[in-house]
């Protein structure tokens, strides 16, 4: 398997070299030159793989010879100590939580997987920096996936005052070797410095810079895993199957279309969006306007230039009427989150976070003109938006004892201008 750069198609890399590189030099990202395509026999036999095998049996495709079948196998078996349930919240309609894992975060799926591999291919290399931008959950699932890894230093770079107090607590109160730049600005700046670093020659030769990111390939892989293992949980259904995704960054749904081209029979996919909608724009004029974010109650979202929709272009060649035929959209304000979070809990007794509100209301609305069997993805628990929760639902929300540990933290962060010649010198002399 060769790794291509969306702007550059001659361009053609090993996983090893577009997991340590991250991102191309022409600003592009990596993506695989060809599409595998997995067998049936593991979403559609009598034995059900669970998540391990189910990993273990895609990511081969994806890293060929250069991880033996037995290292990719103990690398799996770390990363996804968890499981990731399928439950059925009302007749034909489920819901995949991805909150199981250390950080009550999905993106713990794809920065553990990433941290094996950054581990098992920079051994006997100079030290790495992993340089990441969060607007909420990838800060604390990257930082904690690395946290305590020899050789590699993780640089958080986030908006201030735009995440969570928990969120922040998860990858502020870390140390070792992790550092938290608390960013003067929006998520668009956090990413807009991260992406000028790598394209800065004169510090990337000294310094040996990775992603950490959706936009590192290495993200991006594992999170298919998860659409092949939320199949195998779905009872016997004649009816179309359609998931509908929370999408800020859009590398979630990136990787759920990725899994449909590997053969997973998924017959749409819901681009599920708060009010930070430039795809759902595209899909309905066919013009896609990157633009200043709009801060909202669902802040991993706050995405106004989302970097894997390059990745989605690249998949269906650049061609809005294909993407259509695959993708749908739904966007929501937070005064109408809201609502889906207090509505479902008093109809349902299940309580969604502000990101999987959006998801279940927008496949409740797709599933008001179409016959089909619906899932949509709870990608960060409750707790961790725990004042919204308590302002909607009038109760006291108590911490899971992995958020408890965090809230006790310290925080300790370095605030910064948007400024990307104070991050370079910070990077430089650090």
């Amino acid at each position: 398997m060769k790794y291509i750069s969306t702007r550059n198609k001659n361009l053609k890399l090993s996983f090893r070299e577009a997991v340590l590189k991250g991102i191309p030099d022409d600003q592009g990202l990596f993506f695989p030159e060809k599409i595998p395509h997995v067998s049936k026999e593991l979403f559609n036999n009598t034995h059900k793989p669970n998540l391990q095998e189910t990993a273990i049996e895609i990511a081969r495709h994806f890293t060929g010879d250069e991880i033996p079948q037995a290292a990719l196998s103990d690398m799996i078996k770390k990363a996804l100590n968890f499981d990731i349930p399928l439950s059925e919240i009302e007749p034909g309609v489920f819901v995949l939580e991805l909150f199981h894992g250390p950080t009550l975060a999905f993106k713990d799926v794809g920065a553990r997987f990433l941290a094996q591999c950054m581990n098992y291919f920079s051994k006997g290399s100079a030290p790495f920096t992993i340089l990441v931008a969060t607007s909420g959950d990838t800060g604390s699932a990257v930082a904690n996936g690395f946290l305590g890894i020899e050789g590699i230093n993780v640089v958080v770079l986030y908006p201030s005052g735009k995440v969570s107090p928990l969120q922040e607590k998860q990858f502020t109160t870390l140390g070792q070797n992790i550092t938290a730049l608390e960013i003067n600005g929006s998520f668009d700046d956090c990413q807009s410095m991260v992406k000028e670093a790598f394209a800065d020659k004169q510090l990337t030769t000294k310094r040996n810079l990775s992603s950490a990111n959706s936009i590192n390939i290495a993200r991006l892989i594992p999170q298919s895993f998860y659409y092949f293992h939320a199949w195998n949980q779905l009872p016997e259904t004649n009816l179309p199957v359609v998931i509908s995704v929370p999408s800020g960054n859009y590398g979630n749904l990136t990787a759920g279309l990725l899994a449909k081209e590997m053969g997973l029979p998924v017959s749409k996919f819901i681009a599920a969006s708060n009010a930070n909608r430039p795809v759902p724009d595209y899909l309905e004029t066919g013009v896609f306007i990157p633009r200043p974010s709009i801060e909202t109650i669902a802040n991993a979202m706050d995405v106004g230039n989302p970097s894997n929709f390059e990745r989605i272009l690249t998949l269906y060649q650049n061609s809005r009427e294909k993407i259509c035929e695959v993708i749908k959209a739904r966007s929501f304000t937070d005064k109408q989150i809201k609502t889906i979070i207090r509505q479902t809990w008093e109809k349902t007794g299940y309580l969604p976070d502000p990101h999987g509100a959006i998801g279940y209301g927008a496949l409740k609305q797709y599933l008001k003109k179409e016959k089909a069997t619906g899932i949509f993805l709870e990608t960060a628990h409750p707790a961790k938006f725990n004042m919204v929760m308590e302002e909607l639902t009038g109760e006291k929300m108590e911490l899971p004892e992995k958020l408890k540990g965090f809230d006790a933290g310290t925080k300790r962060s370095i605030r910064m201008d948007n400024n990307y010649q104070e991050l370079k010198y910070f990077l430089m002399e650090e």
